[in-house]
């Protein structure tokens, strides 16, 4: 809610917000050798030092302390971190920054938050069959306070290479107002994608699954324009014959077709469609 608007409280805000940031990069790898070379590209892309400093940028956007981080680089691969945060000093808070809308990307600290916690976790993994690879970041922010993780969704999405992405956003738990009335919520929003720019939102798909009664958003993301060369790894199209295009296409599209929507499909679509 706006500055405006605001309520005065019984005590602190105590209210539980956590965001669920899922992101998809998928690849086609023919052989072995191309598997393995991928799969060492995003090891040393996305490892936990690099992944470390970007949820330090995420702490830094919503305003939070960093109090410990716990990192780990894992064989044969995939890495994790995880930061404790606490409530941390407020720079010029704008009233904006009560209002949906996009979060900034890292230069200034938006608002404070106490009693909060940021991890990832990336699974690189493939197809045995396929010749797909697929490389999958989970990202979850959950504080404790006035402001939305979601503040820091634009930030996340510019992080990371992303064909698909999927998004939760749930607030839980209650605070009070100084008369003892229950607060579920301390901020209007219908949708995740109130927190997307424009830019971003143009490039996408979309699909919304909410349950407004009980504080619970889903959005999810699918990359509307295709072209091969950027899911064949060390190598163009141009190599390739026109079976081989066709081919190929069809197996990249159905994988994401299949994330997206959630479930198995037995068809997918082509460069001939």
């Amino acid at each position: 809610m706006t500055s405006e608007k605001r309520i005065t409280l019984h005590e602190f805000n105590n209210l539980t917000k956590s965001l669920s940031f899922n992101m998809y990069d998928i690849c086609y790898t023919k052989t072995k050798q191309e598997r393995e070379a991928y799969i060492d590209y995003i090891d040393e892309q996305y490892n936990a030092d690099r992944l470390t400093k970007i949820l330090k940028n995420v702490a830094d956007l919503i305003g939070a302390h960093v109090l410990n981080v716990a990192k780990q680089d894992y064989v044969p691969q995939g890495a994790s971190v995880t930061v404790l945060v606490s409530e941390g000093p407020v720079v010029e808070v704008p009233n904006e920054s009560y209002e949906e809308s996009p979060g900034p990307l890292p230069d200034s600290v938006v608002c404070q938050l106490d009693k909060s916690h940021i991890t990832v976790h990336t699974y690189p993994e493939y197809h045995p069959v396929e010749g797909i690879s697929t490389f999958r970041a989970d990202i979850d922010v959950s504080t404790c306070g006035e402001i939305s993780p979601l503040k820091a969704l634009n930030y996340l999405i510019h992080s990371f290479e992303t064909d698909i992405m999927t998004m939760d956003y749930r607030v839980r738990g209650f605070t009070r107002d100084i008369n003892g009335n229950k607060l579920f919520i301390d901020h209007d929003i219908n949708s995740i994608q109130n927190y997307i720019p424009n830019d971003v939102k143009s490039l996408y798909d979309m699909i919304d699954v909410n349950i407004y009664q009980e504080n619970i958003f889903h959005t999810k993301c699918r990359l509307k324009e295709f072209d091969l060369n950027n899911y064949l790894f060390g190598y163009s199209k141009d190599t390739l014959t026109d079976d081989e295009r066709y081919e190929i296409t069809n197996k990249l599209t159905n994988e994401m077709d299949e994330i997206f929507y959630g479930k198995n499909i037995n068809f997918g679509h082509s460069e001939k469609d």
